[in-house]
């Protein structure tokens, strides 16, 4: 009974080691970054698209968890499950965009509008996928 329970007290301890370890090499590099000062790629939204369309192999090499700074035009503004803020940025393509989650609240100018975003590149499904995103031009009001 007693090597039971020493054995058990083991593996909950060994767990939370594992799971510490993990949230410090990995978790925490991933999820502490800020777009806004990284150094970006800068590239028009339909640019990016193409490249991930023509060979999505050598875009994911060359753009994924990356920040990346693409000008283009506001298809479609909403909010997700979070309720973050989410762009979905033209690209010439009507079947693949690019989609944005918002680092945080904008209310955007609208519709149609030009606008620079930039963001961490997570792939390609059937849009080009930017999280952590911040607009970077004028014409958007903070909440």
């Amino acid at each position: 009974m007693k090597k039971r329970i020493i054995f058990g007290v083991l593996v909950i301890i060994a767990v939370n080691v594992a799971g510490g370890l993990y949230y410090v090499f990995q978790y925490s590099k991933i999820h502490h970054r800020d777009a806004a000062t990284e150094q970006a790629i800068v590239i028009p939204a339909t640019q990016l698209v193409n490249d991930f369309q023509a060979n999505e192999k050598r875009a994911n090499l060359k753009y994924l968890n990356k920040v990346v700074q693409i000008s283009g035009t506001v298809l479609k503004q909403g909010k997700d499950q979070a309720k973050n803020t989410t762009l979905t940025i033209k690209s010439g393509d009507p079947f693949a965009n690019i989609f944005c989650t918002l680092k945080s609240k904008n209310k955007l100018t609208g519709k149609d509008s030009v606008i620079v975003v930039k963001g961490i590149c997570s792939g390609f499904l059937s849009d080009v996928i930017l999280n952590d995103a911040v607009v970077m031009n004028k014409g958007v009001r903070h909440l």
